[in-house]
Parts: C-alpha cells; sequence; structure tokens
C-alpha cells in the first residue's frame, strides 16, 4: 500500500520509492524516509500528509506520498 492510503496515527515500516526522479529520491533520504525506516502520519490536510520519520514533522504532498509504499 502507499502512504497516501494509510491511517492517521499508525506507525509503518518503509518497504520503497518508486520515484525514477533520483534528486526527489535523494531528498527525501536526507529526510530519513528509506526503505527500512519507521513514518507515523500523524495529520491528513487536503494536499498533505503530515507525518514524522526519527522524531521530526514534515508536510509530504499526496503526490508523492503515492510513491512511498509502506507496511
Amino acid at each position: 500500500m502507499n502512504l497516501s492510503q494509510g491511517e492517521i496515527g499508525k506507525e509503518y515500516e518503509i518497504v520503497d520509492i518508486t520515484l525514477d526522479d533520483e534528486e526527489v529520491k535523494e531528498f527525501l533520504f536526507t529526510l530519513g524516509c528509506f526503505s527500512g525506516e519507521k513514518i507515523t502520519i500523524i495529520d491528513h490536510q487536503r494536499q498533505n500528509l503530515v507525518v514524522s520519520i526519527k522524531d521530526a514533522r514534515y508536510n509530504i504532498d499526496l503526490e508523492l506520498a503515492n510513491f512511498i509504499l509502506v507496511h
């Protein structure tokens, strides 16, 4: 399942990031968003998800969240 389908308050493990854009993948990596890392959805706003990765909060666009596969 992708991150945009997740539930608020639930912790997931990132399985894969299916983007072809290496620059964006590197940016996500600097945020701690990579395979094997835990991610929690804090809030779901109109076109964004507020997520927690390694005790930091980030807004992620729903379009980008579609490329982050979790379980």
